[in-house]
């Protein structure tokens, strides 16, 4: 293709919906960044259930995005997932593993739609962007690749192991499938995917290491989330003065076992009692009732607030309210919610696993070692008072945080950075060196190492 002209790509999303949250929306928020792209010209495919919300953005069907009606599957398949799942917000892994069968059909009937203009050249590449499970196949890698079109996956996101010390939880949440997760290796496509894809973009350091060794000559790194700048304002400087006492923590996630939130009330109860912090949980779920219990076993009901769900257009401006995130989840692929924090000026409190640390560095957080409940509860508790008795070091740190997400982590970003990819990919430039996890921007505020843990910490 002509370098000095858009690359033309057919960008695959089934699920991307600005009105919904976790994986629809990173699909649509993808998606539309590349669409405002000035090097793109971008065309996105996503699923019918996704056409109104679409609409209603102000996109024109037929000319920026196409909607697949695969709903003689996908529903009644949904319907199945919904009752085997044991409950709703469990058993992830039973709705993947069903989804994907919806999947396949989805993809004949984009392939079926779109293969005469493939194979006419209409697209330079194809890009699927969701699903972001390296779990799920894709048949269309080798038909588009036959068709001579580069074919983009990613990022993909997923293979991170349960902790030991927290199989109880992998119970509760019904994650049953999770102990044979290995068998999708045996889905048709899933050698295909990764034989026949130009490039892939590997979300995390679990699912690099997922993929096969003999693949990694074409993996991008590219974590799956950011952050809308509008939504955060992170243009403007943040004016707020010095965090004072008593230190506001906060909390944003479903109110499950592994997200956590028992743990961050527990390590703050000492704080709180004290009158030196008050925490803030925003969200849902099967554990209210425990953390209400808690609260008043523990004596901190009125320093914490329990609002539950919010609506996401509200969630950084109550965010922005705090001074501290504190998120001991156990399990996050992506850490959107910590993202999100540190674009709306928190100074992270995070475990050190999966998602969350590779989002977080020395600079802009603090990282509790993983380890069993009682030593995340002891490692947060000391992180927590840590940030209560030294207030001034809060705001610094969080400026950083905010300082690291403006640079690398909004969705103008992950468009350069896809486009990066693309020029590779279409031979038109080098391959992207991305390290893992993604550097420190220079800061502004001055950086001072974190003292070293109090000796009763786990770190």
């Amino acid at each position: 293709m002509p370098p000095d002209r858009p690359i033309r790509v057919l960008v695959v999303a089934e699920a991307a919906n600005p009105e919904f949250v976790s994986v629809p929306l990173v699909g649509w928020s993808h998606a539309e960044a590349l669409a405002r792209h000035p090097e793109v010209d971008a065309h996105l495919v996503t699923q019918v259930r996704n056409r109104d919300a679409a609409l209603r953005f102000g996109w024109a069907e037929g000319q920026q995005f196409t909607a697949i009606d695969s709903e003689a599957v996908a529903k009644p398949l949904f319907k199945a997932a919904s009752i085997l799942r044991g409950g709703a917000g469990k058993g992830w892994t039973t709705v993947a593993a069903i989804t994907t069968l919806s999947y396949y059909y989805f993809e004949r009937l984009l392939w079926k739609r779109f293969w005469p203009d493939l194979r006419s050249g209409k697209y330079d590449l194809v890009h699927r962007i969701t699903p972001l499970s390296p779990t799920t196949p894709s048949l269309l890698a080798k038909k588009v690749r036959k068709a001579g079109v580069p074919f983009v996956v990613g990022p993909l996101n997923g293979g991170v192991p349960w902790p030991k010390a927290f199989d109880a939880a992998r119970r509760k949440e019904r994650e049953w499938l999770s102990y044979v997760r290995g068998a999708y290796k045996l889905l048709p496509g899933a050698t295909a995917t990764l034989k026949h894809a130009s490039a892939l973009v590997i979300g995390s350091q679990d699912t690099w290491k997922l993929t096969p060794d003999k693949h990694h000559d074409k993996c991008v790194y590219l974590p799956e989330n950011a952050v809308d700048p509008a939504r955060f304002a992170l243009d403007a400087p943040d004016t707020r003065g010095p965090a004072e006492r008593p230190i506001r923590i906060g909390f944003v996630g479903r109110l499950v076992p592994y997200k956590g939130a028992d743990m961050l009330l527990e390590a703050a109860a000492p704080l709180i009692r004290d009158g030196k912090a008050t925490v803030r949980v925003l969200g849902d779920g099967p554990e209210m009732a425990n953390l209400k219990a808690l609260c008043a076993q523990q004596g901190i009901a009125e320093g914490v607030e329990l609002p539950g769900w919010v609506e996401h257009k509200d969630v950084g401006r109550l965010l922005s309210e705090c001074d501290v995130l504190g998120f001991p989840s156990i399990r996050e692929f992506g850490g959107g919610v910590v993202l999100e924090a540190m674009a709306a000026g928190l100074a992270p409190v995070i475990v050190d696993y999966a998602g969350p640390s590779e989002l977080v560095t020395p600079a802009t957080g603090i990282s509790v070692p993983i380890g069993d409940r009682a030593s995340i509860v002891a490692g947060f508790r000391n992180a927590l008072a840590q940030l209560a008795d030294n207030p001034a070091q809060v705001r610094p740190m969080a400026e950083r945080a905010r300082q690291r997400v403006a640079a690398q982590y909004t969705w103008d970003a992950k468009a350069r950075q896809s486009v990066e990819i693309y020029r590779w990919v279409l031979g038109q430039g080098p391959k992207p060196d991305n390290p893992a996890p993604l550097p420190d921007p220079p800061f502004d505020q001055p950086f001072v190492s974190q003292p070293d843990a109090p000796a009763d910490s786990p770190a």
